[in-house]
């Protein structure tokens, strides 16, 4: 099969399943704007530009789980952070803020499979990384969100960002190489049901943070202290 027969393949698959899921979901999707609602009567929906396939920008839709206006403080979530809401860290617990983004899937911005989409500032620190995984569009889930499910419990309080660009980018990018090298049809099938069923599911995110061929590992922690020492500059400048 060809690379091009290949992609239209995976993007039929995947408008596919994403209309079946808001079909099924629907009521579920109601009722969690309905309690977002109830809560603190502010807006259901939180949309954030983030870099898509070929570094294009596109809006990015999730169920609002934080206080109106959070993102100007951080773009990183904390431990115990106090501008979720009541109902957000429900959301947040269960990644149900995350279904919205079926709709990027249906505008082809997304696909189910693929490395979590980011803001422009981290992905241009890791731009070299980053031209790599965006040949296609980011996903919804793949080995490394899996692997970082909790992302926001491995957090410092007081280190968040610089432990976010120093430990954790690189190592979720890290995997999103390695898995992009090998995936098929069947793996991503493996990953969605992870991703659903984290306790029952056979884990194969893990075969993907273990098995990183030295060729690979080497390139990605050169670039990450390249990166360093572009921060570096820009903080004394």
């Amino acid at each position: 099969m060809s690379t091009i027969t290949r992609h239209s393949a995976r993007y039929a698959f995947d408008v596919v399943a994403a209309a079946v899921g808001l079909i099924l979901l629907s009521p579920l999707l109601v009722l969690i704007a309905l309690a977002i609602k109830l809560d603190d009567g502010e807006a259901v929906f939180y949309s954030q530009a983030r870099v898509g396939k070929d570094f294009r920008l596109f809006k990015l839709v999730k169920f609002r789980s934080m206080a109106p206006g959070a993102d100007r403080s951080s773009l990183l979530t904390a431990p115990a952070d106090s501008r979720l809401t009541r109902v957000g860290r429900f959301l947040r617990k269960y990644k149900l803020d995350e279904l919205p983004q079926l709709f990027n899937v249906m505008k082809g911005e997304m696909q189910l499979v693929g490395p979590r989409p980011e803001v422009e500032r981290y992905v241009y620190l890791f731009r070299a990384d980053y031209s790599v995984l965006l040949q296609e569009p980011p996903g919804i889930t793949d080995p490394a969100s899996i692997s970082y499910r909790n992302e926001e419990e491995r957090f410092h309080a007081e280190q968040i960002e610089e432990q976010y660009i120093s430990q954790i980018l690189p190592d979720k990018l890290r995997i999103s190489l390695e898995y992009q090298k090998q995936r098929n049809f069947f793996s991503d099938i493996r990953i969605v049901l992870e991703t659903l069923f984290p306790r029952r599911a056979r884990s194969i995110s893990g075969t993907f943070m273990r098995k990183i061929p030295e060729g690979a590992k080497s390139a990605t922690e050169g670039l990450t202290a390249r990166n360093a020492r572009h921060q570096g500059r820009e903080s004394s400048s």
